[in-house]
C-alpha cells in the first residue's frame, strides 16, 4: 500500500510535464541569446590592424562648423555639440545622388543629410553629458522620428545653420580580423534564434513585447491617410469643445 503511494506521488500530470518542457525549452532559448550577446559583444570589440596601404573607398560627407561661428567666442561651444548630432553619409562618387521616380521616370536628385535627432533615452544618457547650456539649443518634439522610425519623443538641435557640409576622400586605413570560429558559431546561433517560433519565446518572454506584430499593425495605421484624417477631426472637436 505504502509503494502504491509513492507511485501515485512520483507521477507527474501531463500538465505538469508540458510545463516542464516548455520551461526548459525557455531556459535553452535564453543560454542560446545570451551567448549570441556575448558573441556579438566580442565580434564588435575585435581589435583593429592598420593596413599597410591605405586605400580610398567612394566619399564621405559629414558636417563642420561654420568658418564664422567656428572663430567667434563660442566656436568651442558649437564643436562640442556637434560631436554628439554629428551625422556620416557615404557614396561612390562626391554628388550624393539617390533615384527618384517623378511622372513615371527615374530622375537623380541630391540625398538630404540631417542631424542626428537625439532621442528621450539618450538625452538622460550620462555619456552623452549635455550640459545645462547646450540642453537650450535643442527643442522637444512629439512626433514621427525619421531616425528610429516609430512615433516618440526627441529632441532636435534649433540651429542648424551654424553648420555646414563638407565631403571627403573615405580612406581605409585599419581593416578588422575575421574569427571563424566566432563567426561560426554567431552564425549558428544567429540561425537558431531567427527561427519563427524561437522570435515569439524571446518576444513573449526575453524582450518583454507579447505582440510585436500587433504594434506593427498599428505604426502602419497611425502613418496611413485614414487614421490622420480621424485624428484631425478629433483635434478639431477638442479645440471647439474648448472654446466654448
Amino acid at each position: 500500500m505504502e509503494n502504491d503511494n509513492l507511485l501515485h506521488f512520483r507521477l507527474r500530470s501531463v500538465r505538469s510535464r508540458k510545463r516542464a518542457i516548455r520551461k526548459d525549452v525557455e531556459k535553452q532559448i535564453r543560454t542560446k541569446y545570451k551567448r549570441s550577446r556575448e558573441l556579438w559583444k566580442m565580434r564588435r570589440n575585435l581589435p583593429q590592424i592598420p593596413l599597410d596601404k591605405p586605400y580610398q573607398k567612394g566619399f564621405v560627407r559629414f558636417f563642420v562648423v561654420r568658418e564664422d561661428v567656428k572663430q567667434s567666442k563660442d566656436g568651442d561651444f558649437f564643436e562640442g555639440i556637434l560631436k554628439k548630432i554629428n551625422t556620416y553619409m557615404y557614396s561612390d562618387n562626391r554628388r550624393f545622388l539617390k533615384k527618384k521616380r517623378k511622372f513615371g521616370r527615374k530622375i537623380y536628385v541630391e540625398r538630404e543629410q540631417k542631424l542626428r535627432y537625439i532621442t528621450s533615452f539618450s538625452w538622460n544618457y550620462p555619456k552623452l553629458e549635455f550640459t545645462d547650456r547646450e540642453r537650450q539649443y535643442f527643442e522637444k518634439k512629439e512626433d514621427y522620428c525619421p531616425v528610429r522610425k516609430i512615433f516618440g519623443t526627441y529632441y532636435k538641435f534649433t540651429e542648424p545653420w551654424r553648420f555646414t557640409l563638407r565631403v571627403r576622400p573615405n580612406m581605409i586605413t585599419h581593416y578588422k580580423p575575421l574569427d571563424l570560429e566566432l563567426e561560426k558559431e554567431y552564425a549558428a546561433l544567429d540561425s537558431y534564434l531567427g527561427q519563427y517560433k524561437v522570435i515569439g519565446i524571446m518576444h513573449k518572454t526575453i524582450l518583454g513585447k507579447s505582440n510585436p506584430w500587433k504594434e506593427k499593425y498599428q505604426r502602419k495605421l497611425i502613418k496611413s491617410r485614414k487614421y490622420a484624417t480621424c485624428t484631425m477631426s478629433a483635434t478639431e472637436i477638442a479645440e471647439s469643445l474648448q472654446d466654448e
